[in-house]
């Protein structure tokens, strides 16, 4: 088993829905600032599968200092839900709004999820920015804490980065690499009737 398929077993701590019940999918929601922990902790209360990355970072005090995780995108946590429990989520104190296009929240490909996962359990450096990059290879990470990691390798000056999207085509995620850890992958593109039909609108501005 490759380590991205262990991740993506990983998953979550709800149990996937029974047969003939409709469908979940991942979704991004937005907090008040600072919220992030509060929402997920009241939104797992309500039994919903709910997912925040965390990266560890050092904060330092004049007499000391303490290792504390913090998001890696502020005010967003994840949600696997059915359209049914969007009024759920929206009245959790603490939520403003779900990340919506052209009306409608958007659903977030199980791809870019396992992503974060593999992130929030490594040890890297994540940078989260809106700088627009050229369009890279697509890649994926071989071993070390970031196995199985897949995204675009840019040059940025004389440093290898491997750039991920999320939710949509400006927020970017960004670790640095070393080259001789990953390997190149075929890029397969999805028709934009297919990404239409399936709402996975996130994976269509990816790959367009």
């Amino acid at each position: 088993m490759s380590s991205r398929e262990e991740m993506e077993k990983q998953g979550g701590a709800v149990a996937e829905a029974d047969t003939g019940s409709p469908r979940r999918n991942w979704y991004a929601v937005y907090t008040k600032s600072r919220a992030e922990k509060r929402v997920m902790s009241r939104l797992g209360e309500d039994g919903l599968e709910v997912f925040l990355p965390l990266q560890k970072t050092i904060r330092k005090w004049s007499d000391r200092r303490k290792v504390v995780d913090i998001p890696i995108i502020s005010s967003y946590v994840f949600v696997k839900i059915r359209k049914t429990d969007f009024g759920k989520v929206l009245r959790c104190n603490g939520v403003v709004k779900f990340i919506t296009f052209e009306g409608a929240p958007v659903k977030i490909p199980e791809e870019q999820i396992t992503n974060l996962k593999i992130l929030s359990n490594s040890d890297a450096e994540v940078f989260v920015t809106r700088d627009v990059f050229i369009k890279g290879d697509l890649v994926e990470v071989l071993y070390g804490s970031l196995a199985g990691l897949r995204g675009e390798l840019v040059r940025v000056g004389n440093k290898r980065k491997v750039v991920m999207r999320i939710i949509d085509s400006d927020l970017n995620l960004t670790v640095d690499i070393n080259t001789i850890a990953i390997k190149k992958l075929t890029r397969v593109k999805k028709s934009i009737k297919t990404a239409e039909k399936s709402g996975d609108i996130s994976s269509q501005k990816l790959l367009s």
